[in-house]
């Protein structure tokens, strides 16, 4: 129990100083857009660069991992999809509702939970965690959204548009750069590794405290049902997902299965609500889909962490 809440309080804790600063009026309410810009624009892609420039092909050279990992994503991803029947939603706000239902917070809480469990060890599956999450899950849900916003009646033209559009999208180019890095051996200056590591480090604080800044506006109208069938598919569903393919199908070592079950159960992270403020897409549901997650996995987190500690 310890562990989890050494991990959660902090999030909590961030969120209400946005929720104190814009009570109190510290923060202007336009502080919301701003804030957001800034870490879609500058503070997450550089975390995604330096993650994906230091990685090394024996990090993810782990295929059951990857399959049961990317596998418990896609599905609750899909099934979010199918569950929501509203014939007037459009595809973008279908794609970030499906990426807030499979997007589990490994950067700022998934990290420090598996140092917290299991050392050192639990520290290259929460990287490939996050690796996955980045390259797979936000940049499909960003193509996708794409797609869908483009005004083009032609499809060529669309294409083209949205071609265009995803490569000037600092979250995709990003990643991308570092990838080649990590490719090409390019080993990161020491003044560059610094630069990033200082900006990136204010990716997570100030998603967090925008979210705090947005709660504490005048209530936005949202259908609660679909705020909590996020929070069910990305506390129960995801994990049964991810937690069969990992200790029934895909073989791997004892702590990959436990570490990828413990990642997949984390509750929602701050991409989908970053993604909804950015493309100016409905923010209300992400943002309390992600608070009530967090709360709610103070006992489900604890219960698993609880239950790897028996095994």
């Amino acid at each position: 129990m310890q562990s989890v809440l050494n991990a959660v309080l902090p999030i909590f804790a961030l969120i209400f100083v946005g929720y104190f600063c814009a009570r109190r009026g510290v923060l202007a309410p336009s502080a919301v857009d701003h804030l957001n810009t800034f870490v879609v624009r500058l503070a997450l892609p550089v975390v995604l660069f330096q993650s994906m420039a230091q990685i090394t092909w024996g990090e993810v050279d782990h295929p059951g991992f990857l399959a049961a990992f990317v596998g418990g994503m896609a599905a609750t991803f899909v099934v979010s999809f199918a569950l929501d029947r509203r014939k007037s939603h459009r595809l973008a706000d279908k794609s970030i509702e499906g990426l807030g239902a499979s997007y589990p917070n490994t950067g700022f809480m998934g990290i420090p939970l598996c140092l917290a469990v299991f050392g050192e060890r639990g520290l290259p599956p929460a990287a490939i965690s996050s690796f996955l999450i980045a390259c797979v899950l936000f940049a499909g849900a960003i193509v996708l959204i794409e797609m869908d916003l483009q005004q083009e009646k032609s499809l060529g033209r669309t294409l083209v548009k949205a071609a265009r559009s995803l490569a000037t999208n600092p979250l995709l180019v990003a990643p991308v750069i570092g990838l080649l890095c990590a490719a090409l051996h390019v080993t990161l200056p020491i003044p560059i590794l610094r630069f990033t590591t200082l900006l990136g480090a204010a990716a997570s604080p100030c998603a967090l405290v925008t979210i705090g800044l947005f709660l504490a506006q005048p209530a936005a109208s949202c259908e609660m049902s679909t705020v909590w069938r996020l929070v069910v598919l990305k506390l129960l569903f995801q994990p049964v997902v991810t937690g069969a393919l990992a200790f029934c199908v895909f073989p791997m070592p004892p702590l990959w299965s436990h570490t990828a079950l413990l990642l997949s159960a984390l509750p929602i992270g701050t991409g989908p609500f970053m993604l909804a403020k950015l493309y100016d897409r409905e923010a209300a549901v992400t943002s309390r889909a992600i608070l009530f997650s967090t709360l709610i996995s103070v006992v489900t987190i604890s219960a698993l962490v609880a239950w790897n500690g028996r095994e």
